[in-house]
């Protein structure tokens, strides 16, 4: 087996090089997995505004999971709790408004997940998402995990509403 570059040695040395020229990284990933590796189910996903009061944003019982492994991959949904059908029942026919509703009430994305434990910070590193304009991004959310509660929120929108999500670890 040879790797670009270590042509001039063995295969296993060369993949031993590499293992030990990523521990630091590797490290800091594995201190931060276990307490989130696993299943965790939405609690709420708020927002907060300019003026201090915080209502629904998925509405009042919103649905979500977030998957975790232990290699840092990720997979994270969030739906409104108030979707409605689409009234012709084909999804090439709704209507602008349908479509919209549909948009708004979820928040879908993958990709891999790293923890900065000093700074309390998760990075979500988006592969894929329903907002389009994520995909390829680094998405940095600062987090509190206590007692199996992960809660993170999300950096401020252009009007100044800082969502927030409060998940519980299942499994």
């Amino acid at each position: 087996m040879k790797i670009q570059g270590f042509s001039k040695i063995g295969g296993a040395t060369a993949l031993a090089l590499l293992a030990i020229a990523t521990l630091p990284a590797r490290a800091e990933m594995d201190a931060i997995a276990p307490p989130l590796v696993g299943t965790w189910t939405l609690v709420s996903a708020d927002v907060q505004h300019r003026d201090g009061t915080r209502t629904h944003d998925y509405g009042p019982a919103p649905k979500g999971l977030l998957f975790i492994d232990s290699q840092g991959h990720y997979s994270l949904q969030i739906f409104n709790s108030e979707r409605r059908p689409f009234a012709s029942g084909d999804k090439e026919t709704a209507t602008p408004e349908e479509y919209r509703a549909a948009a708004l009430g979820l928040s879908t994305h993958f990709g891999t997940l790293s923890a900065d434990l000093l700074r309390k910070a998760l990075t979500f590193h988006i592969l894929k998402a329903s907002y389009p304009n994520w995909e390829g991004t680094d998405q940095v959310r600062i987090y509190e995990l206590k007692d199996g509660t992960l809660s993170y929120t999300v950096p401020a929108r252009p009007n100044g509403d800082v969502p927030m999500s409060v998940w519980r670890h299942v499994n």
